[in-house]
């Protein structure tokens, strides 16, 4: 099993990866990196090459060069750590029931300035976090429960559109441990958000469980106030057609006055 994980993840990732090689600075780093093997590997090529092994083996590695492969494998893996799902299963995406609006980098704008009555709950969220997976299941529970006219709930991916994650201030990088992040918008603008951010761009520890988003967020208030909204703006009267009044003629007034 550990070893058909990852054969299926990088199976199911070919066409991403295709593309990913196709561009020149990849596929040139990809060759050097094959002819330093090949070179230091073939017999024919490593006869000549200087060793620092005890045994004077030249078509082998020495203990430098292991250190440095190793080294420049950690700075690799640190340097990609979102697409570290090819060595593990990445658990499933919810696909459960929900009441959420999924934006793009230009609809999210629009939707938040097109009627500044609603109260919008949005997550900024990554496909690769295992945090934001974790989190779905919860967050599309709460739309459930507490989606209305006057409140709705959104998401919108940043990992895929980074200029949204760049416009509301909400770091990609795992070292800041700010995926997930609610905002809380009404009247269009931002009220609050979780996890808080410190001085040094970092998230304040936080837990996305149900019970902090409803107590930090007021949920419950929020959700009668919204509600409270709608039922004012259903039952607005109409206005009414002003009858014309009957003119009326005095006695005196002959039929030409009329």
């Amino acid at each position: 099993m550990a070893v058909l994980a990852p054969l299926i993840a990088l199976v199911y990732s070919v066409p991403r990866l295709s593309r990913w090689l196709a561009q020149p600075y990849y596929l040139l780093s990809a060759l050097l990196s094959a002819a330093f093997l090949l070179v230091r590997k073939l017999p024919p090529l490593c006869h000549g090459l200087p060793t620092q092994r005890e045994d004077g083996n030249p078509c082998d590695f020495d203990w430098r060069e292991v250190e440095i492969l190793m080294f420049l494998s950690a700075i690799v893996m640190m340097k990609n750590r979102r697409s570290m799902f090819l060595m593990t299963c990445k658990p499933p995406l919810y696909m459960g029931p929900e009441y959420i609006k999924y934006f793009n980098d230009k609809t999210i704008d629009e939707e938040l300035e097109r009627d500044k009555r609603v109260t919008w709950i949005v997550e900024f969220f990554a496909n690769w976090s295992n945090d934001c997976q974790s989190f779905a299941p919860i967050y599309a529970d709460l739309s459930l429960k507490y989606n209305c006219t006057g409140l709705n709930f959104g998401k919108v991916d940043v990992g895929r559109y980074t200029d949204v994650s760049t416009r509301y201030k909400v770091s990609t990088s795992p070292l800041t441990k700010q995926l997930p992040t609610l905002i809380l918008f009404q009247g269009g603008k931002e009220v609050m958000r979780r996890p808080q951010i410190d001085k040094k761009g970092r998230a304040v520890s936080w837990t996305f469980s149900e019970e902090n988003v409803i107590r930090e967020f007021n949920l419950n208030e929020l959700y009668q106030r919204a509600k409270k909204l709608s039922k004012a703006g259903d039952n607005i009267p109409e206005e009414q057609p002003v009858a014309s009044t009957p003119t009326t003629v005095s006695d005196g007034e002959n039929k030409k006055d009329k």
